[in-house]
């Protein structure tokens, strides 16, 4: 039980976006960006992506007195939605002003869009953002090594482990049933790979 609390907090939906940004700078032509202009651009979106919508989905259950597992009951997403999904849209506007590069812009888009799906989903349906976040980035993989013409087999192996673990981990701590699980992923992994290729 201890080692599920951890996984989920370890690979929250808010840190794998970041990761997805991170094999982009340095694992494709992006590499030969200056060091600085990298840490930048990753600083922005760390904020934006991470620091602010946990912050605020943190004030958010305190001001509410919520517990942890209070706010993940589904008709009390839609507020943790909207915050962070407010944030990711000023992410993309940032990164649109500062003219980051075309496919930094798209996986923050991505990001964005995949969530705005998960929220509608909600409405009617409790779906898992943890696995969707994973999927998200496992599809955009895809997406960028048919692009940039790469042989992605290692980071999508582990990407297939990480999403076994942090699966088997919500479905420890009762977050979710396996069908949540199983249509996060799917749900996203297709969305973010048409998306990347599309955008």
């Amino acid at each position: 039980m201890l080692s599920a609390k951890v996984l989920s907090a370890i690979f929250t939906p808010f840190y794998l976006p970041v990761l997805g940004i991170v094999i982009l700078l340095f694992f494709s032509y992006l590499n030969i960006l200056p060091m600085m202009y990298k840490i930048m651009i990753l600083f922005i979106i760390f904020i934006f992506t991470v620091l602010l919508p946990t912050a605020l989905i943190g004030f958010y259950r305190k001001y509410c007195g919520l517990t942890h597992f209070q706010l993940s009951i589904r008709h009390r997403r839609i507020v943790p939605y909207i915050l962070s999904c407010l944030c990711y849209l000023c992410c993309v506007y940032i990164m649109k002003a500062l003219h980051a590069p075309h496919f930094v812009t798209t996986m923050v888009l991505t990001a964005l869009i995949v969530q705005l799906v998960c929220a509608l989903i909600n409405v009617w349906w409790k779906i898992s953002t943890h696995m969707a976040a994973v999927g998200g980035v496992t599809g955009a993989l895809m997406g960028f090594s048919m692009i940039f013409i790469f042989n992605p087999l290692w980071w999508f192996c582990l990407l297939m482990i990480i999403s076994g673990i942090l699966g088997t981990a919500r479905i420890i701590l009762r977050q979710h049933t396996l069908a949540q699980i199983v249509a996060g992923f799917l749900i996203s992994t297709v969305m973010s790979f048409l998306l990347v290729i599309i955008l």
